[in-house]
């Protein structure tokens, strides 16, 4: 996996590549493989997988990096599994083990704490997560021993569902899919479902099986996009805009154009919109993001003129 590569001759590479994460890869790590496969010069994920978690990984090239914030900021959907009695250190299957306890949950148990895991919740932040204290990940305090107090955060469960089963090792677990807002923790709802049932519990797995609009059906895996020419490779990715779909669009003529690119607001009969995508009059090539303000369109996020050239020349 971290082989020494042949130095590959970089080009412009624009769009949104859906790769299906596989168990193992860091984001990071698959993010430089796959940027390799396609020779981008400018590439960027849009929030991390862990490694022992598999799915849905927007990869974004070029010009899309601009937008990669929004699909941080997305509602995110997963599947899991929850290993019952046993607690771990990391809270998943990576950590030691550090506690277990018989099971007795009964499906009226499994009910009564989804509903009570449903909507507005509260966590604390695991220390084996990637969140900054004083410049360093929290994860590199927990490799040290060191605890870092954490405040609590509010997330929102929008769906839970939750059904006992069993592991592949016969152990009794959950099978949870869960709907839920930015900045929420799996392993941490796992574990402070398990606390809710009176056993303890941690991940024994976990995919991500939608993303904002994207979802698992849309993904490429990485040994098909490895069996792939360049070309067909090249055809994975989605265009730039997909990255907008609740933007409202605006089309601007070919003088308002040149002139939003270059930073300058526009007068219009726009209605108010926080969020705007913003076309050339042909409506195929992005210009950037704006909002709309009293009939004035602010210039938000802009690709550049080579960018914009780029793109025009792909299509």
């Amino acid at each position: 996996m971290n082989a020494p590569r042949a130095r590959v001759a970089r080009r412009p590479v624009h769009g949104v590549l859906l790769l299906d994460k596989p168990l193992g890869w860091s984001s990071n790590d698959i993010l430089q493989k796959v940027k390799w496969l396609l020779r981008a010069e400018k590439a960027g994920h849009t929030g991390t997988l862990d490694p022992l978690a598999s799915g849905v990984l927007p990869l974004c090239f070029g010009a899309a990096t601009k937008f990669s914030q929004l699909q941080l900021d997305a509602d995110k959907t997963y599947e899991a599994v929850m290993c019952l009695g046993v607690k771990t250190s990391t809270a998943d299957a990576e950590g030691d083990v550090i506690e277990t306890r018989p099971v007795a949950v009964s499906p009226e148990d499994v009910a009564r704490v989804a509903a009570q895991f449903t909507g507005p919740i509260s966590q604390v932040p695991p220390m084996h997560s990637a969140l900054k204290k004083d410049g360093k990940a929290l994860y590199e305090y927990a490799r040290a021993g060191i605890e870092i107090e954490r405040a609590p955060r509010q997330v929102q469960i929008y769906k839970l569902n939750m059904a006992l089963a069993l592991t592949d090792k016969g152990h009794s677990a959950i099978d949870l899919e869960v709907k839920c807002s930015k900045g929420t923790y799996i392993r941490t709802l796992g574990e402070d479902l398990g606390e809710a049932l009176g056993c303890g519990a941690h991940l024994s797995a976990l995919r991500r099986v939608a993303t904002g609009g994207y979802t698992a059906a849309q993904c490429v895996t990485l040994a098909a996009l490895e069996a792939m020419t360049e070309e067909d490779r090249l055809r994975c990715l989605l265009p730039v805009s997909s990255l907008l779909p609740d933007h409202t669009v605006v089309m601007l003529d070919k003088e308002n154009a040149a002139r939003f690119s270059s930073g300058l607001r526009r007068r219009g009969s726009w209605p108010d919109a926080a969020q705007v995508a913003v076309y050339a009059e042909n409506g195929q090539v992005l210009l950037g993001t704006a909002q709309v303000v009293a009939g004035e369109l602010i210039p938000g996020r802009l690709l550049s003129p080579i960018e914009i050239e780029q793109m025009t020349q792909a299509i």
